[in-house]
Formats: structure tokens, C-alpha cells, sequence
């Protein structure tokens, strides 16, 4: 089975009180390694510079299997830098590539996405009418299933108005969308379950609504499943790349077989609470499962 995942990859650079770290991240680049951790063949679409910091991320996409098809940026890599003190909530700055990231969809990308079983979208520039009638057409005569994650960032987001047009445009018959509170809040001022029912109501087969510490659910069709975090051993160390986790734990799972029953959502709801459970145990993004923390000292974990 393989998917071609199509959006960001960049430096994720972290200051807080213990110090600087750098780790290659970007919310598409997660999904594309998670699935691969999954056993999935996965492609990453995605914006890269001729610089060091692009070696970094072609080196790591190459450790974990990932085929790259990258869009070459004038303006170099990426990079988000997120500042945490004193334990409080981190802020968020983006380069000017960031800001103004462009991908291409030339016959190699649509060859791929063509061969795909499913095509994922995640922190993509919606609010760029031009790329995004782009990538439309470009889903269009691909014809594969496909899933979002609108993933906004108020660093990047241009035109709010536009980005929620593009992404309703897309949403509309994908066969999962995923949206959290922070989505619901920063394009719609409005709550995440008015948001998952105006997404079902759109047209999308299925939405994945993450709440954080509250949990998440699915909605498809009739049927609405949800799910407390996961409890497992360890102490949560770094969010990030949670939803991520259960993004690509979702989209696994469909691409392996078409949930129908409120059993089989709710099975396909706990493996992605699971992911993101074992991430969050973990420093970094990267796509962890259940299993990472067997006969780990979980005294030490992710110090």
C-alpha cells in the first residue's frame, strides 16, 4: 500500500530553559515517517532549499524510507522556531520561507499521486488560490481517496478567508478530514464539534477531532466515536507531533480497510490515541507506538 503525503518540511528549532535543539520536523514530513513506522510505503511532496539544513531533512526522510519530491525554494529551508519559559505555552516564529512556501506539481508528482492508494494533505498553503487550484487538479486526475489535515499556523496564515475556502474546496468528499480546537478557533471562532459537523455537512466521509488532553473523536455518517487520551506508563515529556501521530495512525488504518461500523471506528480511534500516547512520551515528532516502551527505564525516558 503506499500514500503520497503532500505539504511541509523544515527545521523544528526549540529554546527553552534547558537550552537549543533542532530537530527535522514539518507536520506532512511527520504523517510521511509516521506511515512508514507503520508499515506503509509513504512519499513526502514538499518545499526544500539547497542548504545544509535540507541535507538534514533528505538524510532523515532517507533513514526512514520516505521518497522525496521536493520543490526547490529560492528562499532556502523552512524553519520554526517555538520558545518555551518558565513551562508556559510556547510562541511560534516562522522564516520567510515558511511564510511563502510553494510547491510544484510536475509529471513526477502526479505520476505518484496517480499510483497512490491514498494521498494525504497536511499544512499545505491554502490561502495561495494558485497553488491550491494547482493541487486540485492535480487530485483530480490522480483520483485517489483522499485525507487532510488543514494544520494552520498563524505565523503562516496570509488571508484566513481564502485558506478556509481552499480547504473547504478539498474537504468537501475527502475520505478523512482531522481538525483540532486550535483549527476550530483560528479559522472559524467556533467550537470544534460545530466545526465537525459543518465538515460532515460539507461532505467529508469522516472527520478526526483531536481536543488535546480532552481526548478526540470520529464522526462518519451516522456514527460518532470518541476516545479519552491513552493512559500509558511514562510521563508525558513533549507534545509535539501528537496529533500527527493519531493523524497517521488514522489514515493507516484506512488505507488498510474501510471502517463501516461503530466498533471498527472506535478500534481505529484507540490505535491513533495509542500513537499519540507513545509520541508524547518521547522529545520530538517522531511516530512512536505502544510497543517504543516496553523494558524502556521509563525513570530516564526522553532525558
Amino acid at each position: 500500500m503506499t500514500v503520497v503525503v503532500v505539504g511541509d518540511a523544515l527545521i523544528d528549532e526549540l529554546r527553552d530553559d534547558s537550552g537549543v535543539r533542532e530537530f527535522v520536523g514539518g507536520a506532512a514530513l511527520n504523517v510521511a515517517v509516521g506511515l512508514t513506522r507503520l508499515g506503509l510505503a509513504a512519499s513526502l511532496v514538499a518545499m526544500l532549499g539547497d542548504d545544509e539544513p535540507a541535507s538534514r531533512i533528505r538524510h532523515y526522510l532517507a533513514d526512514y524510507g520516505v521518497e522525496l519530491l521536493a520543490t526547490p525554494s529560492l528562499l532556502g529551508t523552512a524553519r520554526a522556531v517555538s520558545t518555551r519559559t518558565g513551562g508556559g505555552e510556547p510562541s511560534y516564529e516562522f522564516n520567510e520561507a515558511s511564510q511563502r512556501r510553494r510547491i510544484r506539481f510536475g509529471e513526477q508528482e502526479q505520476r505518484a499521486m496517480a499510483d497512490a492508494d491514498l494521498v494525504v494533505v497536511s499544512c499545505f498553503a491554502f490561502d495561495d488560490a494558485e497553488q491550491t487550484a494547482e493541487l486540485a487538479d492535480a487530485l483530480a486526475v490522480a483520483g485517489a481517496p483522499l485525507a487532510i489535515d488543514p494544520n494552520p499556523r498563524a505565523g503562516m496564515l496570509r488571508d484566513k478567508a481564502e485558506f478556509v475556502r481552499g480547504f473547504e474546496q478539498l474537504a468537501a468528499g475527502a475520505a478523512l478530514v482531522k481538525v483540532g480546537e486550535d483549527d476550530a478557533a483560528l479559522l472559524y471562532d467556533d467550537r470544534l464539534d460545530a466545526l465537525r459537523a459543518k465538515l460532515i455537512d460539507l461532505g467529508a466521509r469522516a472527520v478526526l477531532a483531536t481536543e488535546g488532553a480532552a481526548g478526540a473523536s470520529i464522526e462518519a455518517g451516522d456514527v460518532v466515536v470518541t476516545s479519552p487520551i491513552s493512559a500509558l506508563p511514562g510521563r508525558i515529556v513533549d507534545t509535539m507531533g501528537a496529533g500527527d501521530a493519531a493523524f497517521a495512525a488514522t489514515v493507516a488504518a484506512l488505507v488498510d480497510r474501510t471502517p463501516v461500523t461503530g466498533e471498527e471506528w472506535a478500534s481505529v480511534l484507540q490505535e491513533a490515541m495509542d500513537a499519540a500516547a507513545a509520541t508524547c512520551r518521547f522529545e520530538g515528532a517522531l511516530l512512536r507506538t505502544p510497543s517504543a516502551l516496553v523494558h524502556m527505564d521509563l525513570d530516564r525516558l526522553g532525558t
